[in-house]
């Protein structure tokens, strides 16, 4: 079903007709068991097939085992309205910014800072499609340090509070960009960056690198490596559009995203997480409707496992960035919308 989605049947393509779609639970919950179950109800426990209940879950006809269409995925046991984590997806595919937490909070009527963290996380989380393809043609590599300022520290190089991040980026023809991928990496040894370009650059590409010293060797073994000095090509009064820019923008991108969304303020321990989300919308840029990246975002969240909260906690942190740490608003759940559609479009067009 994935290559003939049709926005408007499939996914709403504007936000009125997103709320229009998506008033009430129940119709939630049926969008949900649509895009989990496209060919009908499959058991998570044998496989076997079965049937709706009246209170809304389903039951398996082979081994009698009764699931709801939440369970085991990213909304399983979720307290919060399924009317509003919607809402949260939708923003989340629709804006070209993204959404922070203290913008979630407020405009969804979360109760906490800390239960909106904690959806936009569990978000992050599910944005890497399993097995997805790697780079290919002709990819720019290259690695750049990203994190807060620190007094003292001079250089975009200076560590202290900055994490490295590996950058590929596929060149189709300039000035157009292709699919991206980032990754938090540990050091630029040989080692770290050649797992980097193995792990996503498909074998046989044309990868493109700056005469660092970790991109030689065995490090690029199996594609064929293109080098550029920077430097020497600036002595010789090229353009700057002769170097290989295009993971410099990419890099450039990141950055500005960061400092405007989340004020620089993504911590080196969830970095990762940002940066996922970051490639999830520029690699989708170009779709040719943000419904279409809203079903990509509720197929991802059905297809995962649950994320708890202790799983988000996984580091030390400042004050500052710790969830709890920031007020509570007036508490209490948000409300679900009340009306409710008559008819479900992606039931009745396709059914």
């Amino acid at each position: 079903m994935g290559a003939s989605l049709v926005a408007g049947v499939d996914c709403p393509r504007t936000t009125g007709e997103f709320r229009g779609w998506f008033s009430s639970g129940a119709a939630c919950r049926d969008y949900l068991a649509w895009v989990r179950w496209p060919d009908g109800f499959a058991c998570p426990a044998c496989g076997g097939a079965g049937w709706a209940m009246a209170d809304g879950t389903f039951r398996c006809r082979a081994c009698l085992a009764r699931t709801s269409v939440t369970a085991g995925t990213l909304f399983d046991h979720a307290r919060t309205p399924l009317t509003v984590w919607f809402e949260l997806c939708w923003r989340f595919a629709t804006s070209k910014q993204g959404v922070s937490a203290r913008e979630a909070m407020r405009d969804l009527g979360i109760g906490s800072y800390r239960t909106a963290w904690g959806m936009c996380q569990r978000l992050r989380r599910v944005l890497v499609r399993p097995g997805r393809e790697r780079l290919s043609g002709v990819v720019e590599v290259d690695e750049t340090f990203v994190g807060g300022v620190e007094p003292g520290l001079a250089g975009g190089r200076a560590r202290g509070k900055k994490s490295l991040v590996a950058v590929a980026v596929e060149t189709p023809g300039r000035p157009r960009l292709g699919r991206a991928r980032l990754q938090v990496v540990s050091d630029a040894s040989a080692e770290t960056l050649g797992r980097f370009v193995r792990d996503h650059v498909e074998p046989g590409s044309v990868v493109v690198t700056d005469a660092w010293s970790g991109y030689t060797g065995q490090a690029l073994a199996g594609y064929s490596h293109r080098v550029v000095n920077q430097s020497q090509a600036l002595r010789d009064g090229a353009a700057h559009d002769g170097l290989p820019p295009a993971a410099h923008r990419v890099a450039a991108l990141l950055k500005r995203w960061l400092l405007a969304t989340h004020q620089g303020s993504a911590s080196a321990g969830r970095l990762q997480d940002y940066l996922d989300e970051w490639v999830f919308r520029f690699n989708r840029r170009r779709s040719r409707h943000r419904g279409l990246v809203f079903y990509r975002v509720i197929q991802l969240a059905v297809g995962h496992e649950p994320v708890r909260y202790r799983q988000l906690i996984h580091e030390p942190r400042d004050p500052d960035d710790e969830p709890g740490g920031y007020p509570r608003g007036r508490g209490g759940r948000p409300e679900s919308i009340k009306p409710q559609v008559k008819g479900y479009p992606w039931r009745s067009q396709r059914d």
